[in-house]
């Protein structure tokens, strides 16, 4: 093999393991927020919670 197709090699490599870090660190993120909103109790429900009215106070959603 020449030294262009290891680097190559290397270059994907990198990519591809830079890659998945940055989903998992993306979903750890998101993981952390949604916890935090789940244990709000003051967080407002979804408009789709059947529980829930179907439009929020702020005059944005489904009439």
């Amino acid at each position: 093999m020449d030294a262009s197709s290891m680097d190559a090699t290397s270059l994907i490599a990198t990519l591809a393991l830079g890659t998945l870090c940055a989903v998992v660190v993306f979903a750890w993120g998101s993981k952390r927020r949604t916890e935090a909103r789940k244990a709000d109790p003051d967080a407002p429900k979804s408009t789709l919670a059947a529980d829930a009215p179907s439009t929020r106070s702020d005059g944005k959603g489904a009439p």
